[in-house]
């Protein structure tokens, strides 16, 4: 290994170790960040899924509605 080799694995160690927990903070930013994206997700899907939902319920009742009418106008 040359001298390159050698200062870019101090250069890498000291960052990681003795960067004054920059490498810490940021990562932890990452986190909460993640996390936030994941909850905005959640919450996004839940508010497609309450959706859909009443609007299926509303065409089952408005198709139970059409077919109790259709049969009685066949029984009369």
């Amino acid at each position: 290994m040359s001298i390159w080799h050698w200062l870019i694995v101090i250069a890498v160690a000291l960052l990681l170790f003795g960067g004054g927990g920059k490498i810490s903070s940021l990562m932890g930013d990452f986190g909460k960040g993640l996390r936030n994206f994941k909850k905005s997700m959640k919450e996004e899907g839940d508010e497609q899924g309450s959706e859909t939902e009443s609007a299926k319920s509303l065409k089952s009742e408005e198709s139970a509605g059409t077919e109790s009418k259709a049969d009685q106008a066949q029984k009369s």
